[in-house]
């Protein structure tokens, strides 16, 4: 019951910082005429090492950088693949503070096999139906505003507050409230401190862009794009998910699914994988603690999951989120099956 209760403020969390993300990507992207993505752009390898950098820091917060990045376009399908295959979500605290050396090496076998999940992946398959599907969340960049836009006008931001729109306004009340609810531990109460500050910071510079921008960028950018577009579906699908999987989880006890047959709990720690859920994966990073399961399923089990990252990527595209999902599983298998018959 405890877990249905909190579904609507890990909605809110999720929810808050990609639509903060969103804020920050579209104003240095504009500030930067476009510059920065498209340097992104022209290296493949360079995308998927920031991927996987972001894809090994332990929690979310990296993986929803780069789901952003993606559901504008700024980066590649291989390197969206690179971040899911690296990132082990909120479990990747619980590894590091059970067995820390083995940590480091799994994340570190993680952002490898990450980088060659996406090299791989871009060799062989280009998602033209997704990418028709983002067209429309494509940065937009206009060369008559980049050049005439001046994001941070001081004469003109007392004047701007002064004559508050509806727009600005909503979205003042939106930014401050989510900093007042981080302070006052409402939402992301149990999360860890650089958590807490990461979300602060990330926050206090989305408030800084929505007091100084002119309105044009505000009204174009954050308002119609942002918050008419993506934020009400990537909240109502995170919302949505969570609900259905807390209820799926009052009914299936997923530890009494595990059996002595190591083929079939590899099977099974790849399929739960699948869930954008960070809890049932703590089965497998408790059973190997106890030295009940070899690494390689964990190992399977973490190349699978990725905790709630891929929640805004579900919001964002339905044929995204399955086409990453079953790559994973596909990677997944692959490792966990030479494992098993490698007996490691």
């Amino acid at each position: 019951m405890m877990e249905v209760i909190s579904i609507p403020k890990e909605s809110i969390f999720i929810t808050g910082f990609v639509f903060a993300m969103m804020l920050v990507v579209e104003y240095i992207n504009v500030q930067t005429k476009g510059v920065w993505s498209k340097m992104i752009l022209k290296s493949r390898w360079k995308q998927y090492f920031i991927a996987a950098f972001l894809g090994a820091i332990p929690g979310c917060l990296g993986a929803f950088t780069i789901i952003t990045l993606f559901s504008h376009r700024v980066v590649s399908f291989g390197a969206l693949v690179t971040t899911l295959v690296a990132t082990s979500g909120d479990e990747a605290f619980v590894m590091f503070g059970m067995f820390p050396k083995k940590a480091l090496f799994i994340t570190g076998g993680l952002l490898l096999l990450g980088v060659i999940a996406g090299y791989i992946t871009d060799l062989f398959y280009t998602p033209k139906k997704i990418f028709k599907i983002l067209k429309e969340s494509k940065l937009p960049l206009h060369s008559q505003e980049t050049s005439d836009c001046h994001c941070f006008n001081a004469k003109d931001i007392l004047k701007q507050l002064q004559a508050l729109s509806l727009q600005r306004g909503a979205l003042i009340v939106i930014t401050f409230g989510l900093l007042f609810a981080i302070q006052m531990q409402y939402i992301a109460d149990d999360a860890l401190p650089w958590i807490k500050n990461t979300l602060l910071v990330v926050l206090g510079f989305a408030t800084f862009i929505v007091l100084t921008v002119p309105e044009h960028f505000l009204e174009e950018h954050l308002w119609k794009h942002i918050v008419c577009v993506h934020i009400p579906r990537i909240f109502l699908w995170t919302f949505g998910t969570l609900l259905l999987i807390a209820f799926l989880m009052q009914w299936i006890d997923v530890e009494l699914w595990v059996t002595n047959n190591m083929f079939f709990v590899l099977l099974l720690a790849v399929m739960i994988g699948i869930l954008p859920e960070s809890g049932p994966h703590l089965v497998f990073v408790t059973l190997f603690m106890q030295g009940t399961i070899p690494i390689s399923i964990l190992l399977a089990s973490s190349i699978s999951q990725d905790g709630h990252a891929s929640l805004p990527l579900l919001a964002e595209s339905k044929k995204g989120f399955l086409m990453a999902k079953l790559i994973n599983v596909v990677f997944a298998l692959i490792i966990g099956l030479v494992g098993y018959f490698l007996k490691f």
